[in-house]
């Protein structure tokens, strides 16, 4: 007697899985993608990201001591221009000195300032012989030139006293009398030129400024 077999036993019975399917041009896309969201993310913080820069609370002149209390604290967003500006990192405990004029509410550039470690310049009043030059200013770069007296009235060929002094102050005349077209100048002169210029002065040379550099628009 035969014995009945399920249907279909006849065939091996096999499971099958579904196979996983990879495409290495789909992670790839994927992987631009990332990278591109991460990438507009960093610019997007960096453009956002302020950080604290000194602009001046006063305006600033050529030779001003400088303290904390002349500036104020401004946040700005200036990315890799942030070095050319003065940070509250930069100002040391005994503070600065200003090398170049700063008007009120400016911010401060790096290069205006020095330390006061390294201060070698002194201000000495000049009596200028002719006029002063259109366009100077506080701030101003001029050479300071020089002419001897040969005879009653007549002068040698001039020549450069002190070169690149700045300008403090010019200082207004006053009184009734006035000393002809002349204009004293309050300048800044290195101290190893200090004693050529006051051998100038008690000679009598005639003494005449000029520019070196000029403000737009002045």
């Amino acid at each position: 007697m035969r014995t009945g077999q399920p249907a279909g036993s006849g065939r091996p019975t096999t499971s099958t899985k579904p196979r996983f399917w990879f495409d290495p041009r789909f992670a790839l896309g994927l992987v631009l993608v990332v990278a591109s969201i991460v990438g507009v993310s960093v610019v997007v913080a960096g453009s956002d990201r302020t950080v604290a820069v000194y602009a001046a609370r006063v305006p600033l002149a050529v030779g001003d001591r400088l303290d904390a209390a002349d500036l104020v604290e401004t946040d700005v967003r200036l990315g890799a221009a942030l070095k050319l500006y003065l940070t509250p990192a930069l100002v040391p405990a005994d503070g600065l000195i200003v090398t170049r004029t700063v008007t009120a509410g400016e911010l401060v550039p790096a290069a205006a300032v020095g330390t006061r470690a390294g201060e070698a310049v002194t201000s000495l009043v000049l009596e200028l012989r002719g006029r002063l030059s259109t366009g100077l200013a506080a701030g101003s770069v001029v050479d300071v030139w020089s002419a001897g007296e040969v005879e009653s009235g007549l002068f040698g060929p001039p020549a450069v006293l002190v070169g690149r002094a700045a300008i403090v102050r010019i200082l207004e005349p006053s009184g009734l009398i006035q000393s002809g077209d002349g204009r004293a100048v309050e300048v800044l002169v290195p101290k190893d030129k200090v004693a050529a210029v006051l051998e100038a002065i008690a000679n009598d040379e005639a003494l005449s400024l000029v520019a070196v550099n000029a403000p737009i628009g002045g």
